[in-house]
């Protein structure tokens, strides 16, 4: 069985639920990389240039949600048409939960060391990934909430106004 306290799963096929789950995984995967990239600039920014026919240069653009309206939109044309090929080509199919299980491609970490053997570190590497996910999944939304609040990515949004 499965913690369900709302119901959300009441009535559904197993197939249901691996689906369910492989798109958990999948947005879990997504939002951590998600909150890597919101926190990164913060710290440290790519060095030459965007756009060098706009003359645009990776540290003119501001952090945070700011940063959207300042990215060219051929920028994003590459962004999104790079986003529908690891979602829809070149990559393994996206529904390996009919054959397997949830979210497990069979490349192990990273898809670069191998496919984990081990039923119990499987498992436990399984969790772990369900829970971040979950965690992070959580963090971008109040990153991004708490940065359109605030409207402002200094440290007033994290420690709040001095003021």
């Amino acid at each position: 069985g499965f913690w369900d306290p709302l119901g959300y799963c009441e009535g559904i096929t197993e197939m249901d639920f691996k689906k369910l789950r492989s798109s958990e995984i999948k947005h879990g995967r997504l939002a951590m990389m998600a909150t890597i990239g919101f926190i990164t600039p913060f710290y440290a920014k790519l060095p030459g240039y965007l756009s060098p026919s706009k003359d645009i240069k990776f540290e003119d653009i501001p952090v945070g949600i700011t940063a959207i309206s300042k990215v060219p939109a051929a920028g994003w044309v590459q962004i999104l048409l790079f986003a529908a090929v690891c979602e829809f080509g070149l990559g393994p199919s996206i529904q390996e939960w009919k054959e397997g299980q949830p979210g497990d491609y069979g490349r192990g970490a990273l898809g670069m060391f191998g496919p984990i053997t081990d039923p119990a570190k499987k498992a436990r590497s399984l969790s772990a990934e369900i829970s971040n996910g979950r965690l992070a999944m959580a963090a971008i939304t109040g990153m991004i909430l708490q940065n359109g609040i605030t409207g402002g990515t200094d440290s007033a949004m994290w420690f709040g106004s001095s003021s």
